[in-house]
């Protein structure tokens, strides 16, 4: 391996220092043409790639605190979600509970209202009983006095002739003379 004085300048060429010549060996050249490339992109290119750094970690930086910044209001949001969902539940359990409430009031009202109408019903009811026994007791009344007055027509009829019938009726006309008497 050569050294490195040999690459820049081969040692046949050192004895002749004044005169100077090409390398026309293609790989020593390159060689130095890449080290003399690197040598000026890494000195003048230090900047730019470090801008270019600089750059890239600040727009990580920024999509990093973007990426925060919008967790951050997710998160708020969840828990303001949280929350409404938390005051919706409470505000159905007060629904659930109002409205079992509510029906069983009316349910109750319901048994009030057929309690009442069943008293009324019942009331009704022994009224039309106690008419309708007022009206069989008349009916039966009217019979037996009917039965009792053709019995007794019957009867009067049977015993009654002639000569009681104008004794009878010579005995209210001589009351009612007596009276006539006691008027005048």
């Amino acid at each position: 391996m050569r050294s490195l004085s040999e690459i820049f300048a081969p040692s046949n060429y050192w004895p002749t220092a004044a005169s100077i010549s090409l390398n026309t060996n293609l790989f020593e050249i390159n060689l130095i043409n890449l080290i003399l490339v690197l040598g000026i992109l890494f000195y003048y290119g230090k900047g730019v790639l470090i801008n270019l750094l600089e750059n890239r970690e600040r727009a990580i930086s920024n999509t990093i605190r973007d990426a925060e910044e919008r967790h951050a209001e997710a998160t708020e949001k969840l828990q303001r979600a949280r929350i409404r969902l938390q005051q919706a539940e409470i505000k159905a359990d007060e629904i659930r509970i109002s409205g079992l409430t509510q029906m069983d009031k009316e349910r109750r009202d319901l048994v009030d209202a057929a309690d009442n109408d069943l008293n009324g019903l019942e009331d009704s009811k022994n009224y039309a009983i106690r008419f309708e026994k007022q009206r069989a007791i008349e009916q039966v009344r009217q019979q037996v006095s009917r039965l009792a007055s053709e019995r007794a027509l019957e009867g009067l009829n049977s015993r009654l002739t002639n000569e009681l019938h104008l004794r009878v009726i010579d005995y209210h006309i001589g009351l009612l003379r007596a009276l006539a008497k006691k008027s005048t």
